[in-house]
């Protein structure tokens, strides 16, 4: 597999992943994203969600960095 793809490939899977997280999360907490207007519970729920798509980026580059092999070049 190609390695921009791959990189590609998991980045997404972080970013997507930790978001749905931090969105469920926020589900459990009665913190809805989409409710009309912007109350300290929409604003929680999209913190969560963004904070979470930031964290599982960031473990997928760790997790890529730890498990594939190095290019020396």
């Amino acid at each position: 597999m190609n390695k921009l793809l791959l990189e590609g490939f998991s980045d997404a899977i972080g970013f997507v992943g930790g978001a749905l997280l931090g969105f469920w999360v926020g589900q459990l907490l009665g913190w809805d994203i989409f409710a009309p207007g912007y109350s300290n519970a929409s604003i929680g729920g999209i913190l969560l969600a963004g904070g979470g798509g930031g964290l599982g980026l960031q473990l997928a580059r760790k997790w890529r960095a730890r498990n594939l092999p190095k290019d020396e070049e």
